[in-house]
């Protein structure tokens, strides 16, 4: 197993000699060897992302470690099995260990000890929001909750799935309760003051009065359906079958999320960024770009949005090929690899950019490519994303999982991100 460091050096290796590949392709160079030298390129590109997918991967399993070093969990026991501050030789269960417990008892509290009784209920009373619809937080009936981790596995799933549901690429308004929030928007670009004349009365026409607007977000509801887990594979597993299917439920939270928040019409669901942005250049190719198009596209933003720390590209993967292989007038290529050894991004005309694979590819009058500030773009979440357990009649003598998501998302100003449309065929 490849060391971080490792990959972020073969990663530099494989950027520096596909630059050398490409840079093979002369004016001169015949057509059917140019190809050849494209597919190359593009399967270096492609090893080029997997190894930095890993690399991610692995820095966040570094992370992780290191915070459970640093942060234990309270109701863990410690390397001999007590938990702190308890007397010597009592041993308490965690989270987990209890909720297996649990399960195999098939909710009869009376099978279960006094440790693990309370390790559930500390549990319960830990999260609160992850509450199960079959009855009030009833334990014996089957209100206990999943383990705790599983908030925090769905949340980081879906981040990582999507840009849209990314607290670092969006504006988000977190709120506890799903009632409609209304955002004044005002645009007085268009408007400038006036000459003055010494001794005059100012007009007072009310043709320069401040027009303001209104922008809404609502909270639209989605789930994943119950997935029905059997005893048998929860006794026998070699994984923790709970943190397996939350990880997987918050994909399908996450696919629906940045799916809506990238093309949802608007009518009945959140207003996407594509739909809500604004006509910025269109191309003309059906299914290719130029790097003036580019360039075109940029500057169709005012320097105004261009020079918010929120500015960047949006597009997906197919597309982020095509653009990778451009040059400007002086030969010099559109997108810069950055130092991934010291976690510098790769960079479009010196702006950062997000594959985003819920856009268009290349193709006749497709959205292909964003650009502008994505400050602008207000994602409304209701809480978290929850995950629920239920153990009835209808599951036993296993268990059903869920996941459910509220939220909404606006663009508040149209003149702040901007598309580039393909031609129509």
């Amino acid at each position: 197993m490849k060391t971080l460091k490792e990959l972020r050096e073969q990663q530099a290796r494989i950027a520096t000699e596909a630059r050398a590949k490409w840079d093979e392709i002369k004016g001169d160079t015949p057509e059917d060897r140019g190809q050849e030298i494209e597919r190359e390129f593009d399967k270096m590109m492609a090893d080029h992302d997997a190894l930095g997918a890993r690399a991610e991967r692995l820095e966040k399993l570094e992370r992780a470690e290191r915070s459970a070093k640093s942060e234990p969990d309270p109701r863990r026991p410690n390397a001999a099995g007590e938990s702190p501050g308890a007397d010597e030789g009592a041993v308490v269960p965690n989270y987990r260990e209890a909720f297996h417990a649990m399960l195999r008892a098939q909710g009869n509290e009376a099978l279960l000890s006094v440790e693990q009784r309370a390790a559930l209920r500390a549990g319960y009373a830990s999260i609160g929001a992850e509450e199960r619809a079959q009855t009030a937080g009833t334990d014996a009936a089957g209100g206990y909750l999943v383990p705790t981790e599983l908030a925090n596995i769905l949340v980081k799933s879906m981040a990582a799935y999507g840009p849209m549901y990314d607290d670092n690429v969006t504006t988000v308004l977190t709120t506890t309760g799903g009632g409609q929030i209304d955002i004044p928007t005002v645009d007085d670009t268009a408007v400038a003051a006036g000459t003055h004349t010494e001794g005059a009365t100012l007009a007072d026409t009310g043709a320069k009065d401040v027009t303001f607007g209104l922008k809404s977000l609502n909270a639209y509801a989605y789930n994943t359906e119950f997935l029905r887990i059997s005893k048998e594979l929860v006794d026998d597993s070699f994984f923790v079958v709970e943190q397996v299917i939350g990880s997987l439920l918050g994909e399908r939270l996450a696919r629906i999320a940045n799916t809506k928040l990238t093309t949802g019409t608007g009518s009945g669901e959140p207003n996407g960024i594509v739909t809500a942005s604004a006509l910025g250049k269109t191309a003309a190719g059906t299914a290719a770009l130029t790097a003036d198009e580019i360039m075109d596209l940029l500057h169709s933003v005012d320097p105004a949005y261009r020079e918010a720390p929120g500015s960047v590209f949006m597009f997906n993967d197919s597309t982020l090929s095509a653009i990778r292989k451009l040059k400007d007038g002086n030969g010099n290529y559109l997108w810069q690899m950055g130092n991934v050894q010291q976690g510098v991004p790769g960079n479009i005309l010196g702006y950062r950019y997000h594959i985003n694979q819920a856009m268009d590819a290349l193709a006749a009058a497709k959205k292909v490519v964003l650009f502008g500030d994505f400050g602008k773009y207000f994602v409304r979440k209701v809480g978290g994303p929850l995950v629920g357990a239920v153990q009835d009649k209808d599951f036993w003598p296993g268990f059903g999982m869920a996941g459910y998501v509220r939220f909404d998302g606006e663009l508040t100003d149209t003149a702040a991100v901007k598309h580039l449309i393909t031609a129509a065929v």
